[in-house]
């Protein structure tokens, strides 16, 4: 029997951010996954604190959360939130299935394991890539530099645009 995700892999992979050279996933997506309100998960985690330690989970500073806002387009200060978000490392991740007990909390850990996995293999991939690409480099003439920088650039992977949330008129 094929187990159905309740959750898109892409979706996952979209909720998956790099700040302070950690991949993490912030607090109101994580709540947005797993069906619940951020405050509600908030407060789980703040009564089971001890198992977030600051490799698991951290909060934003007022500069990175002020640059986020600015970044993805979110609420101003009168509405939405109060404070900065928190942010969950992937072992934070993990630790939620011991707070959220529900069989959806379980179904949404398990396909975001499964993404920071594929995220881990993918960047190992590239890695391998590049330092074969720079061994052959090494053993070729200068005239196939063009080359190697043409692939280089191949491997350079485009961010593809995201979609502004909200109203959008026509002018824009």
């Amino acid at each position: 029997m094929i187990n159905k995700s309740p959750i898109p892999a892409e979706r996952i992979r979209q909720c998956i951010l790099l700040l302070r050279d950690r991949k993490v996933i912030m607090d109101a997506d994580l709540a947005a996954l797993y069906g619940v309100e951020t405050k509600s998960l908030v407060r789980a985690v703040k009564r089971n604190i001890e198992r977030f330690p600051a490799d698991f989970m951290f909060q934003l500073s007022k500069k990175e959360y002020d640059n986020l806002r600015c970044h993805f387009g979110t609420s101003s200060e009168w509405g939405g939130r109060r404070y900065p978000p928190f942010v969950f490392t992937e072992q934070g991740v993990a630790m939620l299935s011991s707070v959220l007990k529900s069989k959806r909390a379980v179904q949404v850990n398990i396909e975001i394991m499964r993404a920071f996995v594929r995220l881990r293999r993918i960047l190992q991939t590239n890695d391998a890539l590049a330092k074969k690409l720079a061994r052959l480099e090494k053993r070729y003439d200068p005239q196939f530099r063009v080359v190697f920088s043409a692939i280089r650039e191949l491997m350079i992977s485009e961010e593809k645009p995201r979609r502004r949330i909200g109203f959008h008129s026509i002018d824009s």
